[in-house]
């Protein structure tokens, strides 16, 4: 009988009103409909868009259909960007999220979702912020009128959010590299407040956001005392990349505690890790190598262990592939070996047994002549090629290239990745020169280097 049904309706289906196409398109996406009756609706609706009217029919469409038809997710796009102004705060946060849910990073839309947020009154609702914060940052899209605006109105409702909606706002912040220090200062207090109600799990993420925008909590002796109670004998049971992201974390912070680095740098940890070829096992490399030079330059009294040799000298940084090369960089390799006079006095490209590459590396003498580099003993290099050691009052000198995507997103503040590499290369004994992209006063892309 329903397959009469459905037969029945497959062929009045051209004659039904658009209004009757809609409801019927969501009840059968809602009832996980199965058969020729759902494609044939969809298709009718991709034909017919241009006569979809009202703001909750297309709201409604996208955030419960649009993922079963990329076509019509297309159109609805389009009739959304033409009534983005009428949008209550409501229909704005759940196209948002259709378009974070679905991976759909449709900038015009998101441009004018975020036109119209802020022409909305004060004291957005707080669904929408937590929502708002985590679509944007899921799709990469960063708006700092309306990301200021969010943090600014969703600090005060802090208390009343609970711990997996605070530590989902923290990661969020973290993702957009946008530090709002009022609201991530709120989010350091109500993890003292509330330290037996967050899971570890939560309390980590949140310490991890802290880490990547390199931000320290006033109360910071209390903060990590409570971390480090909390962490205290439940390391093991902490997923291994979730434990190496912690350990860097701290690194990061400058918390980083013998027993945690013992953890992560002995032999049973590393067991843990081989074997697994993912994108983030290749992460967590990466961070463990990172963890290792803190143990070496950073932490006094470490007696180890330490990652052995055939780890440190095993995993090259990164992918050095020319063709992957931004502007700056290209722009420091043709410039360098110039500077200096000789290819000769200027090594390029450098993976350290830090964790960190170096854009370029020269030796200059006492008198800031430059020697030949390939002469000298390294043991910042898995690999050294020189056996000469450094004439006295010799210096290394560290180029590194800082790009938009590692300072904060509302300023020049190196974000907690690039101020680590800034302390270990410096403990590590460089001089460093640093050279960024869109300076004041300067062409975004363009090479600042006053030293050359």
């Amino acid at each position: 009988q329903v397959r009469s049904v459905e037969q029945e309706v497959l062929w009045r289906l051209r004659r039904l009103p658009l209004r009757h196409l809609v409801h019927l398109a969501q009840h059968l996406a809602g009832s996980e409909h199965e058969g020729l009756l759902l494609p044939e609706v969809l298709r009718k609706l991709e034909l017919r868009w241009t006569e979809l009217d009202g703001t909750r029919t297309v709201v409604t469409l996208m955030a419960k259909v649009g993922h079963l038809s990329p076509t019509l997710m297309e159109r609805l796009e389009d009739k959304a960007l033409e009534l983005a102004e009428q949008f209550d705060t409501d229909e704005l946060r759940r196209v948002a999220l259709a378009l974070a849910l679905q991976q759909r990073r449709c900038v015009p839309l998101l441009r004018a979702l975020s036109y119209h947020l802020l022409q909305k009154p004060p004291e957005l609702p707080l669904p929408l912020l937590t929502d708002l914060l985590f679509a944007y940052s899921k799709l990469s899209f960063q708006q700092p009128q309306v990301l200021h605006r969010l943090s600014l109105e969703l600090q005060p409702h802090l208390g009343s959010l609970s711990p997996a909606q605070v530590s989902r706002c923290a990661r969020s912040l973290a993702s957009l590299r946008w530090l709002s220090r009022p609201l991530a200062e709120a989010m350091a207090q109500y993890c003292l407040d509330h330290s037996q109600d967050l899971t570890l799990t939560q309390l980590c993420g949140i310490l991890v956001s802290f880490a990547r925008l390199n931000f320290q909590p006033s109360s910071s002796q209390e903060f990590f005392s409570m971390v480090q109670e909390r962490l205290q004998g439940q390391e093991q049971h902490l997923d291994v990349h979730l434990l190496t992201d912690v350990v860097w974390s701290l690194c990061v912070l400058q918390q980083p505690q013998h027993p945690h680095l013992s953890q992560v740098l002995g032999p049973d940890f590393l067991t843990r890790l081989r074997g697994d070829t993912s994108p983030r096992a290749q992460s967590s490399w990466l961070k463990l190598l990172q963890i290792n030079a803190t143990a070496r330059l950073e932490a006094p009294g470490y007696q180890g262990p330490f990652l052995p040799p055939e780890v440190v000298g095993g995993h090259g940084n990164r992918d050095k592939d020319k063709d992957k090369a931004t502007p700056l960089q290209r722009g420091l390799r043709e410039a360098l070996p110039g500077a200096l006079g000789s290819h000769d006095l200027i090594r390029c490209d450098v993976s350290t047994v830090y964790g960190w590459d170096i854009d370029a590396e020269a030796v200059l003498d006492s008198d800031n002549k430059a020697l030949p580099v390939r002469d000298f003993a390294a043991p910042h290099l898995p690999h050294p090629e020189g056996t000469k050691p450094l004439p006295p009052g010799a210096r290394r000198v560290a180029v590194l290239r800082w790009e938009l995507p590692q300072f904060s997103s509302r300023g020049r503040e190196l974000l907690g990745r690039g101020s680590l590499a800034r302390r270990h290369l410096r403990a590590a004994g460089f001089l460093l020169a640093e050279v960024s992209t869109g300076s004041t006063g300067s062409t975004p892309g363009s090479p600042q280097a006053p030293w050359l």
